[in-house]
């Protein structure tokens, strides 16, 4: 029955651990390693004019809407001396810049971080527009619109295909323009206007249709206009159409802009105005990203995770979360392989020591500290003290033997030996103390034995707990712990053999094979 427990105990927390780690890498994007990285693309738009004079200046410039297919995730303005207010409709966002005055050239900027997501092939559900009623078109368009209506009609099967009819005719008529498509044609000078009219002559068929403009996401290009698409509605979602050949769809790296055929830049009290869009690509790490992501989808959970507290405590429980993990080695070294060690925590400590001196002055120093330490304890023996006092006594003798050691070290131009701390001393000292017991207890071999076992699975314990993808992932995924607790109770109730013992009994085993 108590084994049942234990076994039900461990699963309940590995099932936690896991999945909570999963949860975190599935649903937040957490990444499995600190040095994941994740591309985005980098837009940067320059508005540049020059003020009029005794003018007040106003600035509406669009920005891109909350999309399903690209996350917003930082977006700047610089702007120096001008108010700044950013409005949403139903549509679009409007970012507004205002100045009572200016004079000379003006420069503002906005700068966005867009990260591709995976809906970006899901349609986002819309609400249906409402149906155009017929235009009253000019008596001498009204005859061009209705035939090219009729021949598209005729030769279309549903409403995307009615429009490409449309949209083929109109540029058809652009590039060889027959004498009665002259008046129709002479509105149409640039793709805006191409545009407007094709959304125009669909409303004579009752096409609910509306332009959209947008960039392609192309790494080191600059732009000084937006892309036009024209969209059409079939009755359940919104269709994307070339309006230069029909060919339905948005390319693969075209992000949406603003919806509707406003111009993108409207500045007052200005005069020479242009604006650019530049793209770059870039990478961001993917920790950031995650956490961004969890903000906008109102995930509470990563506020509460340990990237919330401050940075000096976060890098205390860097080394705090490896402990459990240096524990395990020591669990597993002693009761699987069978290596004695002073106590359960020392060779834990000795590790944690080892990271304020590195791994081999960590041990030249351990060794040098512990050898001259017990020299000393030995003849302080002699004096017969109590256990206070002849701890006190060899605390006082090690830090003067790391002191002595510091000096000597730093005259011979060996700058490790400066490495000092408070903690490796305590446990030194500790280690000394130790050691002697053992020592006059059970002899100088057994003490040796156990403070080389010791300092074996400090060593192990050091290189487990200085594995960085260990140490990210136990702070990132500290839930882990619980799987590694898990491993701690089975292993306690493991009483099989060791391995030093199926060594040490080799030939009896052999025997009775």
């Amino acid at each position: 029955m108590r084994k049942l427990h234990l076994y039900l105990l461990t699963f309940v927390l590995c099932l936690i651990g896991l999945g909570l780690t999963y949860y975190k890498i599935a649903v937040i994007g957490l990444p499995l390693a600190a040095s994941e990285q994740t591309e985005v693309w980098n837009i940067e738009t320059r508005v540049s004019f020059r003020a009029k004079p005794d003018n007040a200046i106003k600035v509406s410039l669009p920005l891109p809407p909350n999309s399903p297919n690209y996350f917003v995730l930082d977006e700047s303005f610089i702007s120096a001396g001008y108010g700044l207010a950013v409005e949403q409709d139903n549509t679009n966002r409007v970012a507004h810049w205002a100045k009572r005055r200016a004079q000379g050239k003006q420069l503002l900027f906005y700068r966005v971080v867009l990260l591709e997501t995976e809906e970006s092939k899901q349609e986002s559900s819309v609400p249906s527009p409402v149906y155009p009623q017929i235009p009253n078109y000019p008596e001498d368009l009204e005859p061009i619109i209705k035939g090219m209506l009729e021949r598209a009609r005729q030769q279309s099967a549903d409403t995307v295909s009615f429009s490409q009819r449309v949209i083929e005719q109109l540029n058809i008529a652009q590039s060889a323009p027959a004498p009665e498509l002259k008046p129709l044609l002479k509105h149409i000078t640039q793709p805006r206007s191409l545009a407007k009219n094709l959304s125009w002559i669909l409303e004579g068929a009752r096409i609910p249709s509306r332009i959209v403009q947008g960039l392609r996401l192309q790494d080191g290009k600059e732009y000084s206009d937006l892309e036009y698409f024209l969209q059409v509605y079939d009755g359940e979602r919104w269709r994307s159409l070339n309006i230069k050949d029909g060919q339905e769809g948005l390319p693969s790296n075209f992000i949406i802009w603003q919806i509707g055929a406003d111009r993108v830049l409207s500045i007052e009290g200005s005069s020479e105005s242009s604006i650019q869009y530049t793209v770059a690509k870039g990478l961001r790490e993917a920790i950031n990203i995650a956490e961004s992501r969890s903000v906008e989808k109102n995930i509470h959970l990563m506020e509460f995770s340990l990237y919330s507290l401050p940075v000096h405590v976060q890098n205390v429980y860097k080394v705090l979360l490896m402990i459990p993990l240096g524990a395990l080695v020591v669990v597993f070294m002693r009761n699987i392989i069978g290596i004695r060690t002073f106590g359960t925590f020392m060779p834990v400590l000795i590790a944690l020591a080892f990271r304020e001196t590195e791994l081999l002055w960590g041990v030249i120093l351990f060794s040098l500290v512990v050898g001259l330490g017990l020299l000393l304890r030995a003849y302080v023996e002699q004096l017969k003290l109590l256990l206070v006092p002849r701890l006190a006594a060899v605390l006082t003798m090690v830090v003067l033997l790391i002191a002595g050691i510091s000096v000597v070290m730093h005259k011979l131009g060996l700058e490790m030996g400066l490495s000092v701390a408070l903690f490796p001393i305590v446990i030194m000292t500790m280690t000394i103390e130790r050691m002697s017991l053992t020592w006059e207890e059970a002899g100088p071999a057994e003490a040796f034995k156990q403070v080389t076992g010791s300092l074996l699975v400090s060593v192990i314990g050091y290189l487990a707990m200085n594995i960085n993808e260990f140490q990210y992932m136990f702070f990132t995924f500290p839930e882990l712990l619980l799987v590694v607790l898990a491993i701690i109770l089975l292993l306690g109730r493991y009483s099989g053999y060791r391995l030093m013992e199926l060594w040490r009994f080799r030939a009896f085993i052999k025997n009775k094979l």
